[in-house]
């Protein structure tokens, strides 16, 4: 490929060379330079890779593209505005514009992305296409998932697993695009077919993410010139903010009548094997939808799923299908142990995060909440305290135990824990090893428990003393259910 060829539609500037340069491989971390390679120089918070551009030249880089000029003894150097904006667009042609093969659509909002973005793969796969999607919880791609760093990866990134989707018979993708991954250009050169705002609040202000609510909302806003139809939150109160500068055409969902797609009595479901809610569809059609995720307010994200999935060509059937059957892992995801008690996996791992969710398990009127939950090691001590509060407040019974302790001993941790239930008049007691805290969990499981294992959700590891071990509770249940048979 000649360099020429990633640099279509691309402002730039060749301060040496040409775009004859013959390149093999596109690469911003200049410890993946190799002969023929073309470095982009990425601006970070933290990092700016100008700094390792005569590196990646050392290494045999082919061109270098940078925004800052500098002295390179290389075949070509390229200058541009912004190299995160270029990259985008150099990544979508480096890899053929793969979004283009596919049905798009892009998530944001403060909360309910990852959910969102699960139910419409669970409906879109329940009509028969293969859909991808790239978030929290890493790629996925039929049963395989590929880990990244952030909810919204660099757009080299996601431009590689794109064509990967196309390339493996995917047909949709869905995108979880972060306030950040939007600011910091990750979803640039896709024009979104679809683009969903699900709600707004107070959220990653501070020096390394958003000066202000206001730019926090600007860059959510974004996503709204980037795509063909945007489906909104109509009940949210930033409504008129985020539809008054759109390009795209509108669509809404909620409870509020007057939307294209609206909820209408909404209540709390449970059953062996089932934590969610029942609500009735209005609007384009009229049916009743069990979606498998508990609290009244995931039917929001319900509707967001039906609301885009029914352009795709999803029906009531796929769409019942898809909600009823679908899991998110490590967000208050079931699994399936006894019909006597419920066994729940969250990622809830902090006081605020663990308040949501005991909260809205309380609302299920169980016979006890059981909590087992830890704290992270190397981490503000405050924060144990707020857990084992919470916990203590609102858990019949809590189980205090391990999580990532890091460079800390666990017993130092549990202590700072007992120091905030101490302070309730909550139930506890002390299992320092994780399976052991798990076995202890089901083997006293009472009828009508439910019983939240809380803190690392998705995580498939264990940190302790600077090392990763492989740890998945899913793993550790089935471990002790075998040895208890």
């Amino acid at each position: 490929m000649k360099l020429a060829d990633i640099l279509k539609n691309v402002e730039c500037e060749f301060l040496k060379g040409s775009g004859d340069v013959e390149i093999t491989d596109l690469v911003y971390d200049s410890r993946k330079v190799k002969e023929g390679s073309v470095f982009v120089c990425l601006k970070g918070y933290n990092v700016d890779a100008h700094k390792f551009a005569k590196n990646a030249v050392a290494s045999g880089a082919a061109a270098i593209i940078l925004s800052d000029p500098l002295e390179l003894d290389c075949p070509a150097v390229v200058k541009v505005q912004d190299t995160r904006s270029a990259l985008a667009e150099i990544s979508a042609n480096y890899y053929g514009h793969p979004a283009r093969e596919l049905i798009s659509i892009a998530v944001t909002g403060t909360k309910g992305k990852t959910t969102t973005a699960a139910m419409i793969r669970s409906i879109l796969e329940s009509a028969g296409i293969k859909t991808g999607t790239i978030g929290t919880l890493g790629i996925i791609i039929g049963d395989n998932v590929y880990k990244t760093d952030n909810t919204t990866p660099e757009s080299l990134i996601i431009q590689y697993y794109l064509r990967k989707m196309v390339d493996e018979g995917c047909k949709a993708f869905v995108v979880e695009a972060s306030s950040l991954g939007l600011k910091w250009h990750r979803t640039d050169a896709i024009e979104f077919d679809y683009g969903i705002f699900t709600n707004f609040s107070n959220d990653h202000i501070g020096d390394s993410e958003h000066a202000t609510m206001e730019e926090y909302l600007a860059c959510k806003k974004i996503l709204f010139k980037k795509c063909k139809l945007g489906l909104i939150n109509k009940d949210s109160q930033v409504y008129n903010d985020i539809i008054a500068d759109a390009t795209c055409d509108i669509e809404t969902f909620g409870f509020d009548p007057t939307c294209d797609v609206y909820a209408s009595n909404g209540e709390l479901t449970r059953r062996p094997g089932f934590l969610g809610v029942t609500f009735d569809i209005n609007g384009y059609e009229n049916y009743t939808v069990n979606a498998g995720v508990p609290g009244k307010f995931n039917i929001y994200n319900a509707l967001a799923a039906i609301s885009v999935c029914r352009h795709c060509g999803a029906n009531k059937e796929a769409i019942c299908k898809g909600l009823e059957t679908v899991k998110v892992k490590g967000r208050v995801e079931p699994v399936q142990v006894s019909d006597r008690f419920t066994l729940l996996i969250d990622y809830a791992h902090n006081a605020l995060s663990m308040e949501n969710v005991l909260t809205t398990l309380r609302l299920y009127n169980p016979h006890r909440i059981v909590t087992m939950f830890g704290a992270g090691g190397n981490r503000p001590k405050i924060r144990r305290y707020e857990m084992g509060e919470t916990s203590g407040k609102l858990s019949d019974l809590s189980v205090i135990t391990e999580d990532n302790s890091r460079f800390e001993e666990v017993t130092d941790i549990i202590n700072d824990i007992k120091v905030g239930i101490d302070k309730t008049n909550g139930k506890y007691v002390v299992v320092p090893n994780r399976k052991d805290a798990i076995r202890y969990c089901i083997e006293n499981a009472e009828d009508g428990d439910i019983i939240v294992l809380a803190g690392k959700g998705h995580e498939d590891y264990q940190e302790i003393k600077g090392v990763k071990y492989h740890m998945d509770e899913r793993e550790l249940i089935s471990e002790i259910l075998a040895e208890l048979s």
